[in-house]
């Protein structure tokens, strides 16, 4: 009869043990869905970003007699890059629009010019807000995976800390400047 309550005992624990892993594991994928979203959605953004600035070269070279304008965002299009580097990219190339768009009065007359600015000024509050959701989730899952015992599951499951999209300075050499 002993034998049996300890038989019992322990199918108990490690039924428990197997449940507690299995729910860890669930809010891991859980935060790692929310990741993805969040990434999908900047993306998203980022694109809209580089499809005005694209946009915005025609109007440029038409109204200033300039040729190779934004010449980056052209470049642009053939890399394959990062999220954090592509906001960066873009972040010079809106420097580099805004520049033309105070050197240039003819510009700010110019209804499509006008229409591309608006577009990324709204872009520019979407970005932070998404980048704001996203760092929230990054702080919910690193957490998580520093946290005893659910660090053990992060262990098992192989599975690392993020880094956020901090908006560090993006004009400066380093571009590795995201922190952890």
């Amino acid at each position: 009869m002993l034998m049996v309550m300890y038989i019992l005992f322990t199918l108990i624990i490690i039924c428990l043990l197997l449940i507690w892993y299995a729910n860890t594991y669930n809010k891991f994928q859980s935060l790692i869905i929310r990741i993805n979203e969040s990434e999908s959605c900047i993306d998203t953004v980022l694109r809209k970003r580089f499809d005005l600035l694209n946009k915005s070269i025609g109007i440029i070279e038409s109204n200033c007699n300039e040729k190779n304008v934004l010449e980056m965002i052209v470049k642009l299009r053939s890399r394959k890059l990062s999220n954090f580097e592509l906001d960066r990219q873009l972040y010079e190339a809106i420097n580099i629009f805004n520049t033309y768009k105070e050197s240039y009065k003819e510009l700010q007359q110019n209804e499509g010019f006008i229409k591309i600015e608006i577009g990324l000024n709204e872009s520019e509050a979407e970005i932070c807000a998404l980048r704001k959701y996203y760092n929230d989730i990054i702080t919910d899952y690193n957490s998580l995976i520093k946290s005893f015992p659910a660090n053990i599951v992060s262990k098992i499951s192989k599975l690392n800390e993020k880094t956020y999209f901090d908006g560090k300075n993006m004009f400066d050499d380093d571009i590795n400047d995201f922190k952890l």
